[in-house]
């Protein structure tokens, strides 16, 4: 409050008290699974392009892509992939040689993740653009085909490409830092052996033209040390012999005396400077008089009376600048391939990309992928597509129920080859966790192979197809609407594995397996909605994830009142936020009852907060509602209107 010293009005601005409530995110999934590629960590991914981009395509034997696909068409908005690869998949790479004089395998170019997918890259590497006298570009590509290297390699538009990338790990365009924070398919790494260096050199453009007359200045900066002022001689302007010239230069450099302490005064008294090549060809070559990995030669023209034109020194007539650890640079290759590349000329080393046997991985394989999770705080399903096993449905939802705040449910699958009622109900009957924390689907359904390589469709896995209608449920009528029912279409299904009656549809769904039907009209539907656990209490899909909504919702939404004094001040905000909150929800139709009394209930007074709870720090808020319960039995009953007279 401001301070009161003179008459007047003060205004201050005072807290309502109100802090909202908001409630938490239903939609978003969580696939665990096979890749062509990508990273092993929980990444976000928004669309079926970013996914495409970051973890491929479409493989055979993983139905990670398909699942994914088929989430975002039917309705999903993001989703976290977690990536299982198996214990013998190995990244591919290739060891190129660098640019000394007596060449060393220097540079290792890998791809980000393991797999076969990195025995498709190609690289390219040039000169970089704006210093090409010490830095380097590389292109990206990838081939359709990684078995057949493309014959033009130019007619495939680079995926990636990275320019003036430096070879001097301090440097802000580092090249080992801009590809790992930027590539998502290449890495490189400067191998302890490439340490050479040469003298830091610059090299003038062809042919210069003599003789220098008035124009024979410029300016020179030798390790560093600063750029000073060489002015040539009588006899050197006047020259037309590129040796006199050349001669003049050194002279006129030795004699500089050196700026800074730190600069070896030998990168004056050892500079050089030499003729290469004869007739239009003939160039000069100025080099330090170090050789180091800060050794270097720059030149730039002077105020009046400049030579560099005349000499061919400035970048413009092709002259350039290389510092001692230029030669550190990979070499110089038009087409390298990443993992497949022959050991021959510049290519040191290569190693290619396997995946691995992936009908050797056990479900604890994919089990041990789910703690990449455990910090993901706004996903709530959780599907391992493909993955059909007991075992996997018992580790997956007892994951689910497990967690610290037990925000996840889970969708199980039955086998690909559980094709009639019988075996659906063999395979329910052997899971071992039961609760309310997971939901059976069957059967698989039938696709259109999106690879092309089959006619007929494909069996695929359902739980891609149910996350992404449960995210269009959640979205239209809210995550307390049961997600099945002639509403809850599975796009993208063109047929079922197993096509089931209403007898052997009743028996199932006693069973809390959930039973996905073909209807005249309505196409296919998820005609299920009841977890796999018995207990009345939390037999629906719905009331589960409503509760799972809740308590997500209230834990992030009080945690302002950690530390706050723990009275009835404390006490009624609680009351008046979460019955805000309540009420919203109530306003939507997220509960039974008629009034808000019959529909849920806030209680946070002394009754529930003893002494003894405020010594410990404790505040307890107890939370009722009544959950609303799906009319999963429409009963008609049909009379006749009796007693009206003939006639």
């Amino acid at each position: 409050m401001a301070t009161v010293s003179y008459p007047g009005v003060y205004i201050d601005e005072v807290s309502s008290g109100v802090r909202p409530v908001e409630a938490a995110s239903t939609s978003t999934a969580a696939f665990v699974g096979l890749a062509e590629m990508g990273p092993s960590t929980a990444t976000r991914i928004t669309n079926w392009t970013e996914f495409q981009r970051v973890y491929g395509s479409f493989i055979t034997g993983g139905y990670l892509a398909h699942s994914v696909f088929q989430f975002f068409n039917n309705g999903g908005r993001q989703c976290y992939v977690v990536r299982v690869t198996h214990p013998d998949a190995n990244v591919a790479s290739v060891t190129v040689q660098n640019r000394a004089a007596t060449p060393v395998a220097g540079v290792k170019f890998s791809a980000r993740n393991s797999g076969r997918w990195g025995n498709s890259l190609l690289l390219t590497i040039e000169e970089g653009t704006l210093d090409p006298g010490n830095e380097f570009k590389v292109s990206v590509r990838r081939q359709a085909d990684p078995d057949v290297v493309p014959g033009d390699f130019r007619d495939t538009l680079p995926l990636e490409t990275f320019d003036n990338l430096s070879t001097d790990p301090a440097a802000p365009n580092f090249a080992t830092a801009v590809l790992r924070q930027n590539s998502a398919m290449v890495d490189v790494q400067f191998l302890s052996g490439n340490t050479a260096t040469q003298r830091g050199q610059h090299k003038s453009g062809p042919g210069p033209a003599l003789p220098l007359n008035t124009n024979r200045s410029f300016q020179i900066n030798l390790d560093g040390d600063g750029f000073q002022q060489v002015a040539l001689p009588d006899a050197a302007a006047t020259s037309t012999d590129l040796a006199v010239v050349a001669n003049a230069i050194k002279a006129a450099v030795s004699a500089l005396a050196k700026k800074r302490n730190s600069t070896s005064a030998t990168a004056f008294t050892g500079f050089t400077c030499t003729v290469e090549g004869s007739g239009d060809q003939a160039r000069l070559l100025l080099q330090s008089g170090t050789n180091n990995a800060t050794s270097s030669v720059r030149v730039q023209p002077a105020a009046t009376g400049d030579a560099t034109g005349k000499l061919r020194l400035d970048a413009g007539s092709g002259a350039r600048s290389e510092g001692g650890a230029a030669v550190q640079r990979p070499a110089l290759i038009d087409a390298l391939q990443v993992g497949d590349a022959a050991k021959a000329g510049v290519v040191a080393d290569a190693t290619a990309g396997e995946d691995g046997d992936a009908a050797g991985l056990s479900e604890a394989t994919f089990a041990a992928a789910f703690t990449q999770l455990d910090t993901i705080t706004d996903a709530s399903l959780l599907a391992v597509p493909g993955e059909a096993s007991t075992v996997m449905y018992d580790l997956g939802a007892a994951y689910c129920a497990n967690r610290p705040l037990r925000d996840m449910f889970y969708l199980g699958e039955t086998g690909p080859d559980d094709e009639d009622a019988t075996d659906a109900a063999t395979f329910r009957a052997k899971i071992n966790v039961v609760n309310s924390y997971g939901a059976l689907y069957f059967p698989w359904v039938r696709g259109l192979d999106p690879t092309g390589r089959s006619r007929e469709p494909i069996p695929l896995p359902p739980s891609g197809f149910i996350a992404g209608m449960y995210a269009r449920t959640d979205a239209t009528r809210g995550v307390w609407k049961a997600p099945a029912g002639v509403g809850a279409t599975l796009n993208g299904v063109v047929d079922l594995v197993a096509e089931l009656g209403d007898v052997d549809h009743g028996n199932l769904n006693q069973r809390g397996v959930d039973v996905i039907r073909r209807f005249p009209g309505s196409g296919v539907v998820a005609f299920g909605a009841r977890t796999v656990h018995s207990d009345p209490e939390w037999r629906y899909v719905p009331v589960r994830r409503t509760a799972i909504m809740l308590r997500v919702s209230v834990y992030h939404g009080i945690q302002w009142a950690v530390f706050e004094p723990n009275d009835e001040t404390l006490w009624s905000q609680l009351r008046l936020n979460l019955g805000a909150f309540m009420m919203s929800l109530f306003r939507q139709g997220a509960f039974q009852g008629a009034t808000p009394s019959e529909a849920f209930f806030v209680k946070c007074d002394a009754e529930t907060t003893t002494q003894a709870d405020i010594d410990a720090g404790i505040v307890n808020v107890v939370l009722g509602f009544a959950p609303l319960k799906p009319a999963e039995f429409v009963v008609v009953k049909i009379s006749q209107k009796a007693g009206l007279a003939a006639g």
